[in-house]
């Protein structure tokens, strides 16, 4: 389904939409103060021909900015008052899935909110979370996750009545090439084939079946001891592949005392090599030998 076209005002207010609802009110403020700026200036007629285009020009900007400096702030504000509608409708759905956390609590949002309950899970871990937009429940790349430099990207399934295939997962895979992103993530609500189980092996793409979507809503967004988890990136040169905890209890992390979780190093000279690693990464990035 092609996307319907769209006027420019609506398109800042998506702009804003997609930053922190603070970052539309800032900008909404930077914008109006530059345009004011040029709608206040005066504009001297010229004394003869040679300036009259120059005039004109100027005249045609300070007639726009005059027009545009309450216009392009107003999309703004209410980009923002989107951004907060959405934050808090995230956190309502995070919440209750958190209360009950069963399959048919995912099976019966809408895939619109499916894909903002797994943008707030991945929030409240660390990451800074951008909403692509897809045009219906299978629009391509859902959301863009950015950890310091690095880009992953996530496609979201709801799929009530089958398996995720290799298509989605090749596909996802091609746009992370395109992109140059480090690791991608598909995330369903369901679970997926055998065929793609092994292509996403070895390719930095994590599989997010019901269970580990679950228990890392459960958790608030952390990793939870004893329970798989997706984890983008356990330390410096280790791939973003899905990662199983230990059966075994647990150790205290070195740096903040939290629980850790075992994770297998893909890169490197540790390839291979188990090793522990805090359960509140990225906010701590402690580890200890396996």
């Amino acid at each position: 389904m092609a996307r319907k076209k769209t006027s420019s005002f609506e398109d800042l207010m998506e702009i804003a939409a997609q930053m922190p609802w603070w970052g539309g009110v800032l900008s909404a403020l930077v914008v109006y103060m530059v345009l004011h700026y040029f709608a206040v200036q005066p504009n001297v007629a010229p004394t003869d021909l040679k300036g009259m285009g120059s005039f004109a020009g100027r005249e045609l900007w300070r007639t726009f900015a005059l027009f545009l400096q309450y216009l392009v702030p107003i999309a703004f504000l209410v980009g923002a008052l989107v951004s907060a509608i959405r934050a808090a409708r995230a956190r309502r759905l995070h919440g209750d899935v958190s209360r009950t956390p069963t399959r048919n609590a995912l099976e019966a949002m809408s895939w619109h909110d499916f894909e903002a309950l797994v943008g707030e899970t991945f929030r409240l871990r660390g990451f800074q979370v951008e909403a692509r937009g897809g045009s219906g429940p299978d629009g391509g790349v859902d959301l863009a996750l950015h950890l310091g430099r690095d880009t992953y990207l996530v496609q979201c399934k709801q799929w009530k009545s089958r398996s995720v295939g290799v298509a989605t997962v090749r596909e996802l895979f091609g746009v992370m090439a395109a992109e140059g992103a480090v690791g991608g993530f598909v995330v369903a609500s369901g679970s997926f084939t055998d065929d793609a189980r092994r292509f996403a092996e070895g390719r930095a793409i994590e599989l997010v079946g019901t269970d580990t979507l679950l228990a890392l809503v459960r958790a608030g967004g952390a990793p939870a001891v004893g329970k798989p988890v997706a984890q983008p990136q356990a330390s410096p040169g280790v791939a973003p592949v899905p990662v199983e905890t230990a059966a075994a209890d647990p150790v205290a992390c070195p740096q903040c005392g939290s629980g850790m979780v075992v994770h297998t190093a893909k890169r490197g000279a540790s390839a291979g090599e188990k090793f522990w690693g805090c359960s509140r990464y990225p906010a701590c990035r402690g580890t200890r030998p396996a």
